[in-house]
């Protein structure tokens, strides 16, 4: 018989009151993977998606899981166990990853745990000079920043458009961030301006001074002045917020401009970018060790950083889901976990 840990399961679909911390079995670690002895986890946008029943979707897209699930894909922690075929990490290296995204999507990829096992492909060493709060608030932003701006990995199907993604040079060119305050803006912020990018962060005026100190050039405060307002001749937008009228920043993108879509479902305007010679993009973000331990080094040089907005135990994932539906968001909500000699 398994032995036992503390988890966050799912019985139901409903909000954040469904969440239920108790006992269930740990999960025994495959061939090719590592059980992880989770510290920290942090939340993202699919956790409240997933929580919901995902209810905005389409019926026949919603999921249909074997209840119970338990949430979350990112964690930070030490290895407890391998499996057989692991080469590359042993019982006691310290770790992060982006559990089983997206293929365990609509179904929970158990990161609100104790333990979670991950395949080792998907884990890179977490980086020494920073917390297991910090590494866990970094896979599922920094690498939808990282395949968005620098490099999108291996190819895979990409279920928003039928080319494959291709980050652009932005060395000298002028990067607009929408929705920079958030997980995915605030990264994407520094890693634009690492590659030597003009950057122009939008967010509340709650974000400027944090934005400003992580290395935006320019901000503008959407609550006072809509963006494409204010931005003119940008090379590159990247959207981080999605919903009803994304395209109404093609009007503020240089002719053989891009603008990269993190949330592309509701875009309606391909025929016009295409007649403004506009490139209008999107992926799916992956888990990937390899990509990680790259994007990873700059977290370890302190080139760029993770702001935590705030965090919460594992037993109190309810109260972390209702801040984070909040709004106003800085950084990465993370639930910190403590074991008590399980």
């Amino acid at each position: 018989m398994n032995e036992m840990m503390k988890a966050v399961q799912l019985h139901s679909f409903g909000g954040p009151e469904v969440l239920r911390y108790e006992d269930t079995p740990r999960p025994e670690v495959q061939a090719g993977e590592v059980l992880i002895q989770v510290h920290a986890a942090s939340l993202n946008p699919p956790d409240l998606y997933l929580r919901d029943g995902y209810r905005a979707l389409p019926p026949e897209w919603q999921p249909s899981p074997n209840f119970p699930l338990i949430l979350g894909t990112d964690v930070s922690g030490v290895v407890a166990a391998v499996g057989y075929e692991v080469s590359e990490v042993s019982v006691g290296d310290h770790v992060f990853a982006m559990v089983r995204f997206p293929e365990d999507l609509m179904t929970g990829s158990g990161a609100y745990a104790e333990y979670v096992s991950v395949p080792e492909s998907q884990l890179a060493l977490k980086p020494k000079s920073i917390s297991h709060v910090e590494a866990a608030g970094a896979p599922m932003s920094l690498l939808t920043a990282w395949q968005f701006l620098v490099d999108p990995g291996q190819d895979r199907p990409n279920p928003f458009q039928a080319f494959r993604h291709v980050p652009v040079p932005l060395e000298g060119k002028t990067v607009l961030i929408n929705g920079a305050g958030g997980g995915v803006g605030h990264l994407a912020v520094q890693v634009a301006k690492w590659k030597g990018a003009h950057v122009i962060a939008v967010a509340s005026g709650k974000h400027e001074e944090l934005l400003r100190e992580l290395g935006a050039d320019d901000f503008i405060d959407y609550t006072k002045a809509a963006a494409e307002t204010v931005a003119h001749d940008v090379d590159l937008v990247l959207d981080a917020v999605g919903g009803p009228n994304m395209e109404r920043f093609l009007s503020i993108i240089k002719p053989s401009g891009s603008l990269f879509l993190v949330n592309p479902l509701d875009f309606s305007a391909r025929d016009e970018a295409d007649r403004l010679g506009i490139t209008v993009s999107s992926l799916q973000v992956h888990s990937n060790g390899m990509l990680l331990a790259q994007a990873g080094r700059l977290l370890d040089d302190h080139t760029i950083r993770v702001v935590i907005d705030s965090t919460y135990s594992l037993a109190e994932a309810s109260a972390a889901h209702q801040r984070a539906m909040q709004g106003g968001v800085q950084g990465k909500v993370v639930l910190v976990v403590k074991h008590y000699g399980r």
